[in-house]
């Protein structure tokens, strides 16, 4: 089950805080980014959710996307596709990720074509999404977009109108590629939603330093972080794995705050923060609960 729908304007709330002048005219709404300026460390994570827009992304780097139930591993220069039907998230796995993306309703595409852009191939909810390119193939899809960037800051009147082109020219040149074949399916959605939870578990450690601490520590938080109901997600990971989501996070926790009780010289104090204890005596009972040991006695055996 998926929390919700991203509209446009969450995007724009979420990734720049402000709202473009023409978000109300649904038909004619279309924006282009450099990738870079809407994914980084101070930027809103991206929510496995649906989205009520169309988007393309031009990007080159290390990234996974999970997509419908299928997740998408890819590392270097690709082109995708998403649809409003299908709920996805992002994750890069690289600190060098740069490119484009477009976003558009359907309106922008229909109005103008008087075609059903559900009925292309890379939209469809059982399509491939994905293109992986070459040098030369990802520098030309990269000149449409810088034309896409330059006429949208441009007061040509009929600017949208040679916005709809250049999407149509990336559409027809993927058209025209063969789509990837690097998909791996889930066998159903409680795989897969139980394979993100991993990711995004593993993802917080190893904690490195006194000031880094680990926030996700409840099915709660996971689950906001999922855009699911906690409900669900706790029976996604119990059909899958046999053990509750609570169980999980315990476990980690636990060998997390064993291999810093042996292997740094913090304080208990310190340990207790960084593993997101608000008193040492909480991290206490959690350490002697799980090992039958206090933080101390384990460090000392």
């Amino acid at each position: 089950m998926i929390a919700g729908t991203e509209s446009l304007e969450d995007f724009y709330k979420s990734k720049f805080d402000w709202l473009p002048d023409n978000l109300g005219q649904d038909i004619g709404h279309f924006n282009v980014f450099r990738l870079e300026d809407c994914h980084g460390p101070n930027k809103a994570p991206v929510k496995y959710t649906r989205r009520d827009y169309y988007k393309i992304t031009l990007f080159t780097g290390k990234c996974r996307y999970h997509y419908a139930d299928k997740s998408v591993d890819v590392d270097g220069k690709t082109l995708m596709f998403f649809n409003p039907n299908v709920p996805y998230t992002f994750e890069s796995m690289s600190d060098d990720m740069r490119g484009y993306f477009c976003i558009f309703k359907e309106g922008f595409f229909t109005e103008r074509l008087r075609s059903n852009i559900t009925d292309l191939p890379m939209f469809t909810p059982g399509g491939k999404p994905s293109y992986v390119l070459t040098d030369e193939q990802y520098d030309e899809l990269s000149q449409i977009f810088e034309k896409m960037l330059k006429e949208i800051a441009s007061d040509y009147r009929f600017k949208y109108d040679l916005l709809n082109n250049y999407v149509n020219e990336v559409i027809h040149y993927a058209l025209k590629l063969q789509p990837t074949e690097n998909l791996y399916r889930h066998p159903d959605a409680n795989s897969r939603i139980t394979a993100i939870f991993t990711e995004l578990l593993e993802r917080q450690f190893p904690i490195e330093s006194t000031s880094q601490r680990f926030t996700l520590r409840s099915a709660n938080d996971f689950a906001d972080k999922l855009s699911v109901h906690v409900n669900h997600l706790n029976r996604a990971i119990r059909q899958t794995t046999g053990r509750t989501t609570t169980s999980h996070i315990f476990e980690r926790l636990a060998n997390e705050a064993r291999v810093l009780l042996k292997h740094t010289n913090w304080n208990i104090a310190e340990i207790s923060y960084t593993l997101g204890f608000d008193e040492p005596a909480h991290f206490n009972n959690f350490f002697k609960k799980q090992t039958q040991l206090t933080p101390s006695a384990y460090r000392n055996v």
